[in-house]
């Protein structure tokens, strides 16, 4: 089976993807939507249409326009959106539901803590719109999932699979008749790993003509039911990543950062540098760019490992972020050749970091924990190929940057405990 997977942000893209790659597929991510011979021979194939800032219309054209130019035949759609429903995800589903079939809208994520019930996500227990992550992009708008999809033009209906775990034979069952109803969006509510699992299995024997909506939940358990026959074969083995220092970029400022970078800094002793963003808002005409440019390059030429985090003022807006990722980014590139291996937290920092590298396609290789994707970049003319972790900012346990920065560093035995 193949895969297309459109995502609008870089770490989700990975994170989505990545579960195909430890069945077996051969796996890439791409920071473009167009056809190349990096392509060739790829079983999934996920693509990052960098939307998550855009206008909602201007989302929904650009994803769209993504679908037509790298869908092929026989190729299954699935349409990556975040777990707590960040950016125009729905205006997105919207564009793709009049080529693709009906939406099986199911960002469930247990294994992360994010689950469905009602038509509502819910975050470890806690209702979406009652989280900091809600409140500091979105207060005061629905944190529905009807709600947003029905905004977006689609008519919705609600299914429940936790309750048809057992039995995917009558969920399939509901699935096609519900396509048949001319229902545009089947929201389904799913709270656990077998749920997901059971709607998997159900939308797989369906013959109605329908796309995926999720997150990197679903997506695992699609790719657990179709493990490639020569998956041995095609399966990274274990990578011996090239050494050199660490550049670990922190663009998230959620408290899940905040702690894995504690425990980074307690463990591995890893340099930190918080660059203001007074600083990355001028970029090269501020009076310190030049100093603090510098300074990175002495650190990464002194073969130090480095984290470089995004700091806040007063002035701090989140509709702010993509601009200080691709100053930080700027910052970092004129020393980039010298690093071993790159970690970047938040979509646009890693993005961001990987087009000024011109990096443009990744194979996936492995997974530290859940959502956090190991990948290398795939371009056979590269002299200088790091290693690469992305992760989303509010996600992963506290080990999660320690454990990646290990993998990198060719020590994953050591001290990690294992998720």
């Amino acid at each position: 089976m193949k895969i297309l997977i459109i995502a609008d942000d870089l770490s989700g893209a990975a994170d989505c993807a990545i579960g195909f790659a430890s069945a077996g597929h051969r796996t890439v991510v791409t920071l473009e939507a167009a056809r190349m011979s990096a392509h060739d021979g790829a079983d999934t194939i996920a693509v990052d249409t960098d939307t998550r800032r855009l206008a909602p219309a201007d989302a929904a054209a650009r994803t769209a326009a993504a679908y037509a130019e790298m869908s092929a035949s026989g190729q299954r759609l699935y349409k990556k959106i975040d777990s707590t429903l960040r950016g125009n995800w729905a205006a997105e589903v919207a564009g793709l539901q009049a080529l693709a079939g009906m939406a099986i809208v199911a960002p469930a994520f247990p294994a992360t803590g994010r689950t469905v019930r009602d038509a509502q996500v819910y975050v470890h227990g806690e209702p979406l719109e009652q989280t900091a992550t809600w409140k500091l992009e979105h207060a005061d708008l629905p944190a529905g999932i009807a709600a947003q999809l029905e905004a977006a033009g689609l008519s919705t209906d609600r299914l429940d699979a936790e309750a048809l775990a057992g039995e995917p034979e009558t969920l399939a069952v509901c699935i096609g008749a519900m396509a048949a109803n001319g229902v545009q969006a089947l929201i389904v509510d799913t709270q656990s790993e077998k749920a997901l699992r059971a709607l998997a299995e159900a939308s797989l024997r369906s013959d109605a003509p329908f796309f995926w909506v999720g997150s990197g939940g679903l997506a695992r358990e699609i790719a657990a039911l179709n493990p490639r026959d020569d998956a041995a074969q095609h399966k990274p083995g274990s990578e011996a990543f090239p050494g050199g220092p660490i550049l670990i970029l922190v663009g998230s400022l959620s408290a899940v950062s905040e702690r894995q970078c504690a425990m980074l800094r307690e463990r591995g002793g890893v340099e930190e540098m918080v660059v203001p963003p007074a600083v990355l808002r001028e970029g090269a005409t501020h009076r310190d760019w030049r100093a603090w440019q510098e300074q990175v390059g002495v650190s990464l030429k002194a073969n130090c490992d480095l984290l470089l985090r995004i700091g806040r003022d007063d002035a701090f807006d989140p509709a702010e972020g993509a601009q200080l990722s691709a100053a930080l980014a700027a910052l970092v590139e004129p020393h980039f050749t010298k690093t071993g291996g790159l970690i970047a937290t938040g979509g646009e920092t890693a993005r961001a970091m990987l087009a000024a590298a011109r990096i443009a396609n990744l194979q996936l290789l492995a997974e530290v924990e859940a959502g956090v994707a190991v990948a290398r970049p795939l371009d056979a003319s590269r002299t200088h190929c790091p290693g690469v972790v992305t992760k989303a900012g509010a996600f992963g346990t506290d080990h999660a940057l320690y454990a990646a920065w290990l993998t990198l560093r060719n020590e994953t035995g050591r001290d990690v405990v294992s998720h």
